[in-house]
Formats: structure tokens, C-alpha cells, sequence
């Protein structure tokens, strides 16, 4: 959530970086005009408590000299009135600014790229040359189907689209590369976590993920106590100190979580039917930072080495864009998007972002710390993909195919296959 301070010093500013978000001034004026009859309200509110505190005082004094007060309750009776009618009106505003504030994205840094969709991305840097094959590569889900290690029609039959069965050395793949994906982060300093997979409305609000985007997600219903079921481990894992204060000493800190992620890809209709690429339910491992605002830029860019440091190691080509900002998610400052080859469709596809959401979620979820003099600070939060598990099988899959329709498995992920090398119809159970 925004800071209201920064919108109501300097406007004309808040408007030109909501702008570059594609959102209208008018929002802006909406905002400051509540801002405004608030504080107004609220300086008036408290005339009438203070007014009121001094004749109850009075009123004690005349009571304690036997005289009559009746006038005086009678005023006071009326100061009431007006009080209890004020904070009403306060009331009314306080949930209408909150309204349009909860609903406007994160201030871009002056880094990113402007501009309304996809096609302004800046690439930053590139990372191998794809492989120059002498067949035609096939899709991974054909790969997949060949191989008896991808099962989408009997998926189908038990779910519905977008779904998948991982079918013998298919889910040992995918085991593989996640209980690397662990490891890795790990020895980078992040604690490893296994988090809840359904969280409350509180832990999404926190996040970015409510008001805005709760047609995305799947939300279990019951009246007591609803619960969602989690789009990514960001939530669990973002929310983990919410309403807390840490210590100085406590940051940064790191963690790191394997979690299956669920989506309804709302508005996707028509994209990516056909294999891993956008899925329902499907593996990630996430990266979540804390860390100190002076802190959280330096943090962003180790973030996305981590990401990258995955993808060297697995020897698939990639590289990396900053995205711009109308197509940078809500609440993120800056994202870098990890981009890896896929060969059949002759094209870069997400596998990971990696964003600096500064204090915005932690505003939302009040996550602050204490310094060494004792003053308190929101905290910045960061987090990205390392990596999304499906993707990377089916990049694994698209990129090590073989004219014979076996696949070659990564050198570093041999051990985790107790030393099978090559993926065959013959040893694919």
C-alpha cells in the first residue's frame, strides 16, 4: 500500500508515476479530496472532545460544590450528538480512501522502463546461445506424451484442462530438480521452509493479492472461516512476521519454500492450452528477502543471481529483462523477468521474477523493525521464483531432446536420479 504522505506532498508526482501504472489522475483527486474533508473532520472531531473533556471537568467542580450542572450535561448532551455524528462521516471517508488506496499499485522506480504492456521490456543481459539443431525439436508435452512421462488427457479426465499426471522418471525429474532448486538456496544463506498452503484473507491483503485480484485464486468457502488456497509460497512466506516488529539483528533475512501454487488463469483463455507452461496447480520454489530500505535494491540484484545461478548450473540459455511498467506486477517496484529458450516455440518464456516490492507490502501487512536508537521502520520485502519447477522441466525437455525422442538430463541433476543420464521410453517408469 501506498504512503498517503508522499501522494499528499507532492501530487502532481504521485500522478506521473500511477500514470506510467495506467492509472488515471482523477484517482489521485479522488484520493487527496477525502484526504482533505478527513482531516477536516477529524480537527473538528477533536475541538469537540477537547471541548468536551473541559466542561466535564467543569461540570465535576460545579457537582462537587452542590450547585446545578443540568445546563451544562445539556450542552454537553448536544456536543455529543454532533461527535458521535462526525466520527460517523469519519468513519464513511476513512473506508473510502482506503477503498481507491488498497487499489493502486506500487510507485515504479525510476529505473524501470515506461511503458503500457510487454513489448517495452528492456533486456538486461543474455546467457548462452541456443543449441543449433540438426532435427526439428518437438514440444516438451509431445516429448512428455512420447516418453509416457507426461499424462494431460487422463489429467484431463480426472480435473479438466490444465492439469497434469507426473508419470514414473517424470515425476523423479520433477523431484530432481526441486530438491536442487532447495539445495542451492540453502547454501545461499535462505532457510528452508515448508509453509501452510492455505491462508487466510488477511495473509492475501498483505501480499496484494486482495481486493484486486480475487478472481485469480481459488478460495475454499466456509462462513466461519475462509480460506484460500495459495498462489504462490510469496504469501506464506511474506506474511510469515506480519503484525510483528524485528530487531535490527533479525535482518536480512532469507527464506525459501517448495509449495505447489494454485491459479485459475482468469483471462487466459486461449493462451498456452497445450503443456506446463500455465497450469491450474503446479510446483515453484520460491525466494523471499527482508531487509533494510537502504539495503533492498543490493538485495534485489542477489536475488536475481540466485534466480540465474539455477538456470547456468542447469546449462539452459536464458536471459534476463526488466520489465516496464505497465507490465510489472501490482505491487513490485522493479521486476526482472528470467526468460528461458524454448526451442519448439523459438522464443524466451518466463521461468522466474524477481521483485522489489519496497515497503509496500509491508505497510499492508505491518511489517516494521527497530533500529539501535529505537525507532521503528516499515521493512522492504523482495521475492522471486528459483525457479517454477514445471517450466523448468519443460525447458529441460525442449532443450536436451535428442532426434531419437530421448532426452538428456543436466549434469546436476544425475545424483538426484541415483546416476540415470538419459531419459528413454526404456527407463521411463
Amino acid at each position: 500500500m501506498l504512503d498517503i504522505k508522499l501522494i499528499r506532498k507532492d501530487p502532481e508526482w504521485a500522478k506521473k508515476k500511477l500514470a506510467a501504472r495506467n492509472i488515471g489522475p482523477e484517482q489521485v483527486d479522488d484520493l487527496l479530496e477525502l484526504d482533505e474533508k478527513r482531516r477536516q473532520l477529524l480537527t473538528q472531531s477533536e475541538e469537540l472532545k477537547a471541548q468536551r473533556n473541559k466542561a466535564s471537568q467543569q461540570i465535576a467542580q460545579i457537582k462537587r460544590e452542590q450547585g446545578d450542572a443540568s445546563e451544562q450535561v445539556a450542552a454537553m448532551k448536544q456536543v455529543g450528538e454532533q461527535i458521535k455524528g462526525l466520527d460517523e462521516q469519519l468513519d464513511k471517508i476513512e473506508k473510502s480512501t482506503e477503498y481507491i488506496l488498497v487499489r493502486l499499485p506500487n510507485f515504479p522506480d525510476d529505473s524501470v522502463p515506461i511503458g503500457p504492456d510487454e513489448s517495452y521490456n528492456v533486456e538486461v543481459r543474455k546467457w548462452q546461445q541456443p543449441r543449433e539443431f540438426t532435427f526439428t525439436p518437438k514440444a516438451h508435452w509431445e516429448i512428455g506424451e512420447n516418453l509416457g512421462i507426461l499424462d494431460f488427457e487422463r489429467a484431463s479426465k480426472v480435473s479438466g484442462s490444465r492439469f497434469v499426471y507426473y508419470m514414473g522418471m517424470g515425476a523423479k525429474l520433477e523431484r530432481a530438480i526441486y530438491n536442487f532448486m532447495l539445495d542451492e538456496h540453502t547454501k545461499d544463506g535462505y532457510t528452508e521452509v515448508i509453509p501452510p498452503y492455505m491462508v487466510n484473507a488477511d495473509s492475501m491483503f498483505g501480499t496484494s493479492q486482495f481486493p484486486k485480484f480475487k478472481e485469480d485464486v481459488y478460495t475454499v468457502i466456509d462462513e466461519e472461516r475462509p480460506l484460500t488456497l495459495i498462489p504462490t509460497a510469496e504469501v506464506p512466506l511474506t506474511n510469515y512476521y506480519r503484525d510483528e516488529i524485528l530487531t535490527e539483528e533479525q535482518l536480512p533475512a532469507y527464506l525459501t519454500a517448495l509449495t505447489p501454487c494454485f491459479r485459475s488463469e482468469a483471462g487466459s483463455a486461449g493462451r498456452d492450452t497445450r503443456g506446463l507452461i500455465r497450469m491450474h496447480q503446479f510446483n515453484k520454489v520460491e525466494m523471499v528477502k527482508y531487509c533494510k530500505p537502504e539495503d533492498s535494491w543490493k538485495e534485489l540484484e542477489s536475488l536475481t543471481a540466485n534466480a540465474e545461478s539455477i538456470l547456468q548450473k542447469l546449462n539452459l540459455p536464458y536471459h534476463v529483462v526488466t520489465l516496464s511498467t505497465g507490465d510489472a506486477s501490482f505491487s513490485s517496484a522493479k521486476t526482472y523477468d528470467l526468460e528461458v529458450w524454448m526451442p519448439q516455440q523459438n522464443t524466451y518464456r518466463e521461468i522466474s521474477s524477481c521483485s522489489n516490492c519496497t515497503d509496500f507490502q509491508a505497510r499492508r501487512a505491518h511489517i516494521r523493525y527497530r533500529d539501535q536508537k529505537g525507532k521503528l521502520h516499515l521493512v522492504h520485502t523482495l521475492n522471486g521464483s528459483g525457479l517454477a519447477v514445471g517450466r523448468t522441466v519443460a525447458a529441460i525437455l525442449e532443450n536436451y531432446q535428442n532426434a531419437d525422442g530421448s532426452v538428456d538430463i543436466p549434469e546436476v541433476l544425475v545424483p538426484y536420479l541415483n546416476g540415470v543420464s538419459k531419459l528413454t521410453v526404456e527407463n521411463s517408469r
